[in-house]
């Protein structure tokens, strides 16, 4: 192998659950809290778990497009 060509290096590009995600919230004192990916994961189980479809609604009649 040439000093020039390297051999591919994987690399975890999964965070981990307390490293931050980029953001922060701030909370009643004012101060700046990291939202991690474990704070992610756990809000997105929460909306799965607790989700609920709309009701379907019976088909309207044709309406003319408003100007």
């Amino acid at each position: 192998m040439s000093p020039h060509q390297h051999s591919p290096q994987r690399h975890s590009t999964r965070p981990r659950s307390r490293q931050p995600s980029g953001g922060a919230l701030i909370d009643e004192q004012g101060r700046e809290i990291p939202i991690t990916e474990g704070m992610i994961q756990k809000a997105c189980r929460l909306l799965d778990r607790n989700w609920v479809a709309a009701p379907r609604q019976p088909p309207t009649a044709s309406r003319e497009p408003d100007d």
